[in-house]
């Protein structure tokens, strides 16, 4: 276990999120996310009964086909397991996704189209992460693709991932390895 030794402690819930990116034999791009909560112990439910430990509560799915632009070409989203059998009405909504751009902003973009009453939270939810498994599947393809045409059309461009996190601030190690021309912190000191 990666975290310091805990507390005694008795579990109580798993959530688990998966999210996968695949690119399409059309061009385009599929990223899925499933979200799955568990109990550790039995419970009540109106209209479920009894939800036996490790029985799912919560079980959806959700499907981006995006293109190279990051533009939501279609959406399919299903529920296989919620509280109630009225959660399951709600999946067509996430439809009007479809025209949106994952990048700044989304996150409100996407709330104003199946926020609150218009959509699931937990499929909500799945939104984030499928959006940075967007970045994470097609980024690094689509720089591989064209790397050598921008170095050639624009060697000055700023690279995508400067100053995005700590490893790729401008002025640490890392800039000064992978873009040494934007690299802004302490000349080297040569060796005598």
């Amino acid at each position: 276990m990666p975290l310091p030794a805990p507390s005694k402690r008795k579990h109580i819930h798993t959530r688990n999120i998966l999210c996968e990116g695949y690119l399409r034999n059309d061009g385009l791009w599929d990223i899925e996310g499933h979200l799955k909560d568990t109990k550790s112990y039995p419970f009540k439910n109106n209209e479920r009964g009894e939800i036996k430990p490790g029985t799912p509560i919560h079980e959806m799915w959700i499907r981006l086909t995006i293109n190279d632009h990051l533009e939501i070409i279609e959406v399919e989203a299903k529920t296989d397991y919620s509280p109630f059998e009225i959660c399951q009405d709600i999946t067509p909504n996430f439809k009007r996704l479809v025209g949106l751009k994952i990048g700044p902003g989304w996150r409100n973009r996407a709330l104003k189209k199946v926020g609150g009453t218009e959509g699931c939270t937990h499929l909500v939810e799945l939104l984030a992460p499928i959006a940075t498994t967007a970045f994470q599947t097609i980024i690094p393809i689509k720089d591989n693709r064209k790397s050598d045409i921008d170095s050639k059309v624009n060697p000055d461009a700023v690279p995508r991932l400067l100053n995005t996190c700590h490893a790729f601030r401008s002025d640490g190690d890392k800039a000064k390895e992978l873009w040494p021309n934007f690299y802004n912190g302490p000349a080297t000191k040569l060796k005598s």
